[in-house]
């Protein structure tokens, strides 16, 4: 993996996590601390790492893509259960 490609990633991850900061600007609806962010941008960027290694790896088409539809299943799993436990506290 090249330096170019993690500067990528975490280019990506820093605008994806300008969006709640933004947010938190303009809205008390949004109310994200310092430990949200590093969770959420620890996420963001090991999964930019992992779809990297996807593309690199694996050779066949198909088997990327549902690798990578895979890894974004887990990371709106893991994002919604991060943020208020949509899945797992549904009855509290």
């Amino acid at each position: 993996m090249s330096a170019k490609s993690i500067f990528r990633i975490l280019s990506v991850t820093g605008l994806i996590l300008l969006v709640p900061f933004v947010a938190m600007q303009f809205s008390d609806e949004v109310n994200w601390g310092p430990f949200d962010f590093v969770i959420i941008g620890a996420l963001l960027f090991g999964v930019g790492l992992l779809y990297e290694l996807i593309a690199v790896k694996v050779r066949r088409k198909d088997h990327r893509l549902i690798l990578s539809v895979a890894l974004a299943v887990v990371v709106m799993y893991a994002w919604a259960e991060l943020a208020v436990g949509i899945f797992t506290n549904a009855g509290n």
